[in-house]
């Protein structure tokens, strides 16, 4: 997989908007999906993964219980992928992984936690409309049908009524996929929000993305170099305040914006 440092502000975004510009369509419309890390050494690993022990064996529990006590709270509909988002939404273990279309709202995450301010930061760039040549051909078909790069709900449930549907179609390798979710609620639409999944709960996206060095490339954030992209965003309002609306994000804003400004190593300014 392709990695490149970004040495300042302007490399920086030269690298994240590359190949944005679309031919057929005469407009910049990238085709990647971003996800920021603030520390660059992170593996991209599920929340279900992070779980522990035997974590691909307890999935269907977690989801089962989440759909049996979450019941007045399940969004309209019995769609198995729009309990799975609302239960990701909420902070249950599963195997979606975050991702956003807004390569500023990527840059938010790989720069926003102070407790990483002395580690390389990294923005994941995956191109989710070539993941298509991976997908199983009642996938891919669907995909063409619509005209569409990324699944809905409503594709998906087209698909597959369940996990175990959707992992039945991989014939033994496994396959991923990028899932735009429902608009739950204002958080997912301000973050530009979508989901990959992949169809074993066990694979990981960074070693299944080895398997074709087109798909996804890394830009790593130098650590002297997250101070300046943290105070650029703050002033373009991608903040808490925006991503997280409500009395959480905003004392999760002032809590950051008004708190020491972390040491960082220096970088040559470009």
């Amino acid at each position: 997989m392709e990695s490149i440092r970004a040495e300042g502000w302007l490399e920086l975004h030269e690298l994240l908007f590359a190949g944005s510009w679309r031919e057929e369509l005469g407009r910049f419309r990238s085709r990647c999906a971003f996800r920021g890390e603030p520390d660059a050494g992170r593996a991209l690993r599920t929340s279900l993964q992070l779980l522990g022990g035997d974590f691909a064996a307890v999935e269907e529990h977690l989801l089962r219980n989440f759909r049996k006590y979450a019941h007045g709270n399940l969004p309209d509909g019995d769609s198995p992928w729009s309990l799975l988002a609302l239960a990701k939404h909420h902070g249950l273990p599963t195997r979606l992984l975050d991702w956003t279309y807004s390569p500023y709202v990527a840059l938010h995450f790989a720069t926003a936690d102070p407790a990483c301010a002395d580690e390389d930061a990294a923005v994941w760039c995956a191109d989710f409309a070539g993941l298509k040549r991976h997908l199983p051909p009642r996938l891919r078909e669907l995909l063409d049908d619509e005209g569409a790069d990324a699944f809905s709900r409503e594709l998906l449930d087209r698909a597959a009524r369940s996990l175990r549907e959707l992992d039945a179609l991989a014939g033994g390798e496994p396959f991923a996929l990028f899932f735009e979710p429902p608009s739950l609620d204002a958080r997912i639409v301000n973050q530009a929000a979508l989901f990959s999944l992949l169809s074993s709960p066990s694979a990981r996206l960074d070693e299944w993305l080895e398997r074709d060095r087109g798909l996804a490339r890394r830009i790593e954030i130098p650590a002297g170099l997250k101070p300046e992209v943290r105070d650029k965003l703050d002033q373009a309002n991608v903040t808490e305040r925006v991503l997280f609306p409500g009395l959480d994000g905003l004392c999760r804003w002032l809590a950051r914006y008004y708190g020491p400004r972390p040491a960082a190593a220096p970088y040559a300014r470009r």
